[in-house]
């Protein structure tokens, strides 16, 4: 076994004779040409110097004489080649959020293996993409994705490497004036609860945002340290939270995005009402369901409501309110969250929020994103006609001042069947 372009040698031990058998070679059943330059037979020693890979074949030994001829056992001479690139790389120079492919087409026997690199490292996870032709694929670079890639390839009897150059060109972008993404909407919340007020804006640089209560000359920011005692705080994105709201809560809250291109303002009205509300919290009928998805691939988280009127729903990640900056990720009108082009960075927790005057439910579902070529778990929302109906109406008996007890029937042709109920009491 020899590669392309080394020497090979098949050795012959002539037999006995006389008079002396003068030796020969044959190849595949023909006899050898020794006028090829690259061919030299010496004392039966067959040499074949700048290997090709036509010369690969089964080749015998032949001893003649003038009472006849001997043959050798068959040698297979294997010829492998090294990996040579068909194609290589090329260096290219893009702008900012375009997207770039390198190209590496080799040959070899037998078929070499490919692999990128990145500045003489692996490449990161989930930031590229490789084809079945192993075309490297950059989307949307950024300035952090300049440097030098490299193929690598390799089999068992060689290997090479080609290397292309990607040069990102950002263009600065003028300063802009804020514009909020999101506005505070007006909310009525009852004493004790919970409330939040959503407020984001674009601009450019990123404009800061604080909060101010009408009437106060305090201000709210994002990055101020949590204050011992208090009931309010700023979200990293802008959002402004009250904890176990009291009647003095009430009013108008402004809210402020401020770049050094302008500032915008608005404001919403907060109304507080007693606790003593007859009027459940909001029921989240079907939310979303854990999943686990491919690199680059959609992924829909469903969250669908029972109340009338709709409960105002937002969605949370790993505790954080989801941002509307992100253009991969959109709210529908039913309430269910879709996200596009899934990154591994969207691996997390996804909390359905959907809150009204008299309270709020949540519902909560893990996303993982994998590399490609894992096996991939539906993603699916579950057929509605699935779903379970309502039993019938609870009969209550036993009431005492801490207990009650509570008996129903289940619909016999109410859909799927139930595995459990949830009972959920309030005030």
């Amino acid at each position: 076994m020899v590669a392309v372009g080394e020497p090979a040698v098949l050795e012959c031990q002539p037999p006995r004779g006389h008079p002396e058998p003068t030796i020969s070679w044959r190849k595949d059943g023909a006899n050898l040409d020794d006028r090829d330059e690259r061919i030299t037979i010496r004392s039966g020693k067959l040499m074949i110097t700048n290997t090709r890979k036509s010369d690969a074949g089964k080749y015998i030994c032949v001893g003649t004489n003038m009472v006849g001829e001997r043959e050798s056992e068959i040698a297979e001479l294997t010829v492998l080649e090294r990996p040579t690139f068909v194609k290589r790389p090329s260096s290219v120079v893009v702008l900012a959020e375009e997207s770039v492919e390198f190209h590496c087409v080799v040959q070899g026997d037998p078929v070499p293996t490919i692999r990128w690199r990145k500045d003489d490292a692996d490449l990161p996870k989930g930031r590229f993409e490789t084809l079945e032709d192993h075309t490297l694929i950059v989307r949307q670079v950024t300035s952090s994705d300049e440097g030098s890639y490299t193929c690598v390839v390799e089999n068992m009897v060689g290997k090479s490497e080609s290397s292309a150059t990607l040069t990102v060109h950002v263009v600065t972008k003028p300063a802009v004036p804020p514009a909020f993404a999101i506005r505070p909407r007006n909310q009525v919340v009852a004493v004790g609860r919970t409330v939040t007020f959503q407020c984001e804006a674009t601009g450019n640089p990123q404009p800061a945002i604080f909060w101010q209560r009408e009437g106060s000359e305090s201000l709210l920011f994002s990055y101020q340290p949590p204050q011992p005692f208090s009931r309010l705080s700023v979200s990293q994105m802008g959002s402004l939270t009250i904890t176990d709201v009291q009647r003095s809560d009430g009013g108008f809250y402004s809210c402020q995005a401020l770049n050094i291109a302008g500032s915008v303002i608005t404001k919403a009205l907060l109304e507080v009402t007693d606790s003593g509300s007859d009027h459940p919290p909001p029921v989240i009928r079907q939310g979303p369901l854990n999943q686990t998805v491919p690199v680059d691939s959609t992924v829909v988280l469903g969250c669908q409501t029972a109340d009338s009127p709709p409960p105002t729903v937002h969605w949370k990640k790993d505790g954080a309110a989801v941002s509307p900056l992100d253009s991969r990720l959109s709210v529908a009108d039913t309430g269910s969250l879709e996200i596009r082009y899934a990154k591994l960075g969207d691996t997390g927790l996804y909390t359905c929020v959907a809150s009204s005057p008299h309270g709020e439910a949540s519902w909560t579902a893990y996303v993982q994103v994998e590399e490609f070529g894992v096996v991939v778990q539906s993603g699916q929302p579950m057929d509605p006609y699935l779903i379970p109906s309502a039993p019938s109406k609870p009969e209550v008996t036993d009431v005492s001042r801490t207990a009650v007890t509570l008996s129903w029937k289940l619909k016999p042709d109410g859909g799927a069947t139930p595995t459990s109920y949830l009972i959920e009491a309030f005030r």
